[in-house]
């Protein structure tokens, strides 16, 4: 049975975010969705390593909670991972704006961190913070329909997550939803300082074809078959993220400086 949130990825993308469906997400659920109310936001305190190092946890669930655990996962690189279209486990008892049936009214965003000690990249908090606008503005709703777990939870005290000012996000959020909010600085399409004697290299990222790609890959160690697929992204994200550049799998003008090629 496919549930009803097949439309978060094409949402997703309409607003520049990157995508990245996990198989079988489209009949994912522990059941049908109720009347939309809003979105829950999670940290998933996982792993401090690794871009979505508990995916398999919320896709699959723990020992002690059946999965899914949440309808999207956010990685540390801004991805949106698309893990179910129908009911999470994600919410618990509680209530928000009157309404106390977190699982089958609001969509669940588990968002990689560890929660103690492991700051937020802007990368990610700018995905979020978009990811969570897209979805609202579909629904028809607003920034106040946005929920943190820890005060969405009852007892009051119960959950403590995600670990940022939700008074502020929910700011942010209203300002994307608004029009006021600034654009996110985009990656250039071209080198805009190619090296000397060279031709400015485009930006590569998923979907890429061709020689360059080819190049691109005996850079980073990835199979060379001049395909920027997911294999490729991968190697991508962990040469940026050895060398403490925004691990987003995009290859850019500050990627490609790194690589030299």
């Amino acid at each position: 049975m496919t549930f009803s949130l097949i439309w978060m990825p094409d949402v997703l993308l309409k607003a520049k975010l990157k995508v990245a469906p996990c198989s079988g997400w489209e009949t994912r659920g522990r059941a049908e969705m109720g009347p939309l109310h809003g979105v829950i936001c999670h940290h998933t305190a996982g792993g401090r390593k690794g871009n979505m190092p508990s995916l398999g946890t919320v896709i699959q669930g723990r020992p002690d909670l059946q999965g899914p655990l949440c309808q999207l996962g956010l990685g540390r690189d801004g991805t949106f991972y698309i893990v179910a279209a129908g009911r999470a486990n994600h919410a618990g008892p509680g209530i928000w704006n009157g309404i106390d049936n977190g699982n089958g009214c609001f969509i669940g965003i588990e968002a990689e961190n560890a929660g103690v000690n492991d700051p937020w990249p802007e990368v990610q908090m700018d995905a979020y913070r978009r990811g969570v606008a897209a979805l609202l503005g579909h629904m028809g709703l607003s920034a106040e329909d946005c929920a943190g777990h820890k005060e969405y939870a009852l007892p009051h005290g119960r959950k403590v997550d995600p670990s940022f000012d939700m008074v502020q996000f929910r700011r942010d959020v209203a300002s994307i939803l608004g029009g006021t909010a600034p654009a996110p600085v985009l990656i250039p399409r071209v080198e805009p300082t190619p090296l000397p004697g060279k031709t400015p290299r485009p930006t590569l990222r998923r979907g890429a074809t061709g020689d360059l790609v080819m190049l691109l890959q005996g850079l980073v160690g990835a199979g060379k078959d001049g395909n920027f697929g997911g294999k490729t992204e991968a190697a991508v994200r962990q040469f940026q993220r050895d060398r403490g550049l925004v691990p987003d799998g995009i290859v850019g003008p500050a990627t490609w400086k790194v690589l030299g090629g």
